[in-house]
């Protein structure tokens, strides 16, 4: 009687467990650091803002802070106060790294000067691609929240 070579029903199923149960460990801690990366990322998001922020004011002493994110990006591909280059086309676009970014308070005018500015962050997903909220202002401080909304960051978010 010959015997045959191969994998038996048995043997091959055991190797289908074996990587099942892998899976079942890797993909949360997978999406624990999308999340992670996620959050990173829009911190970095913020930290440009504020210093396109202060270049903005810099460059521009006669309109103060940019309060409109797409007038911050590259826009026509010419620089001026309603297209200054200071992000990217995609953070100009107000979606980046699975957060939604807006003025986050009321950008605060002296004639016609803005003298403050703040800016929101808040997962596109929540759960999914992010959990905290973030804020900042002219403060320079970013600060986050983990509750429920950006207004909850600014009124009582830590700091980083």
């Amino acid at each position: 009687m010959k015997k045959q070579k191969g994998f038996s029903l048995i043997e091959l199923l055991i190797v289908v467990a074996i990587i099942l149960i892998i899976a079942a460990i890797a993909i949360p801690n997978l999406l624990r650091s999308r999340i992670a990366a996620n959050e990173a990322a829009t911190v970095g998001a913020l930290r440009t803002l504020n210093t396109s922020e202060v270049t903005f004011q810099s460059t521009y002493p006669d309109l103060g802070f940019q309060c409109v994110l797409s007038s911050m990006g590259p826009g026509n591909n010419s620089v001026s106060s309603s297209s200054a280059g200071l992000i990217d086309a995609t953070l100009a676009a107000g979606t980046k790294s699975g957060y939604s970014f807006a003025t986050s308070t009321t950008c605060t005018t002296s004639g016609t000067i803005t003298i403050t500015y703040g800016w929101g962050a808040e997962p596109s997903t929540a759960g999914q691609t992010g959990q905290r909220y973030f804020c900042s202002d002219q403060s320079g401080v970013i600060k986050y929240d983990a509750s429920t909304s950006v207004a909850n960051c600014v009124s009582a978010g830590k700091s980083l």
